[in-house]
């Protein structure tokens, strides 16, 4: 029987949401999905469901390309019945920004985790900015309540993560502090760029502007050592060169 490849594109920020007349990333992740028309899901739940957002992903993500659908976990007269058998009917599953610590505990309170690991498993694309970055990895560093927070993620990647990363800014030096404090080595992701995973394994670093950059960060006796990945700009046409993560 053959197993089904378990993918995650882990925006550090971007897409419809980010960047407006910027489709690059939202068509990459599209590309991934199986299907002349796929189902796509999206989950606002970081936003508390957020109308105006809503709004905007079925503006980016029309009927004519996708079969487009949303998930409301506060307004549930506005979601699926079986949100189980939804969710695991899609082929890209698309998690919205906004607070990473509310998104868990709602998916936590509902059932969703353990859902999206099944979807998951099952090949189901997933996929996602910001919070929706966030939430696959083991640990998360979050400064949307203002102060720099260590959060406990979903897992499915066994690494830490950190979001709208730039190396000297407050926040990330926070996250600096924090994996000298024992957090897991992990990765951070300028806005623009995304982190596309197959299983546990980085495959492929891209980016919707060409100067945006992630990183692979471990403590080290000295400090962080801090590697630049290398990253395709996804502007570009194609090339047949060695795509190798490390720069």
């Amino acid at each position: 029987m053959e197993t089904a490849t378990r993918q995650i594109v882990a925006f550090g920020g971007g897409g419809f949401s980010m960047e407006s007349g910027n489709p690059l990333l939202d068509e990459y992740v599209l590309g991934l999905a199986r299907g002349e028309r796929p189902r796509v899901c999206f989950m606002p739940s970081a936003s508390g469901d957020a109308d105006h957002y809503v709004v905007r992903f079925y503006r980016a993500f029309p009927a004519e390309r996708c079969e487009p659908s949303h998930v409301s976990l506060f307004r549930r007269e506005q979601g699926p019945a079986d949100l189980r058998a939804h969710l695991l009917a899609q082929d890209l599953i698309y998690v919205g920004g906004g607070s990473v610590v509310s998104l868990l505990g709602v998916w936590r309170a509902h059932g969703i985790d353990a859902i999206l690991r099944e979807a998951w498993e099952s090949g189901v694309v997933l996929c996602g900015l910001s919070a929706g970055s966030l939430c696959w990895f083991a640990e998360a560093h979050s400064g949307f309540h203002g102060q720099s927070r260590r959060v406990e993620g979903l897992g499915f990647l066994p690494f830490s993560n950190s979001v709208h990363y730039q190396r000297d800014s407050a926040h990330g030096l926070a996250y600096h502090a924090q994996l000298r404090g024992g957090m897991r080595a992990g990765y951070a992701a300028q806005d623009g760029a995304a982190l596309h995973f197959t299983g546990s394994e980085l495959c492929r670093v891209v980016a919707s502007r060409p100067a945006a950059k992630a990183y692979w960060l471990d403590p080290a006796p000295a400090g962080i050592a801090e590697v630049e990945l290398r990253t395709t700009y996804l502007g570009e046409a194609p090339s047949t060169e060695s795509t190798a993560i490390a720069a």
